[in-house]
């Protein structure tokens, strides 16, 4: 058989398709598979508000380093 071969740039400008970034429709609903799970959804709104929270702290160094 013969292959098919992409350059990078092809594969990089693919991923911002609008085909790329929604599911199939026929996909089916697992939750923590290929529906987020409820428990990961609230872990992760957590995780952005802590997030967030930090970053207005504002005076905390963004990495420590022992020299």
């Amino acid at each position: 058989g013969t292959r098919i071969i992409y350059d990078r740039k092809f594969l990089m400008e693919c991923r911002n398709s609008p085909v790329a970034k929604t599911p199939p429709s026929d996909l089916p609903d697992i939750p923590g598979v290929t529906s987020p799970n409820v428990e990961e959804l609230k872990i992760e709104n957590n995780h952005v508000q802590n997030c967030d929270e930090k970053a207005s702290a504002g005076e905390e160094e963004q990495f420590d380093m022992d020299i």
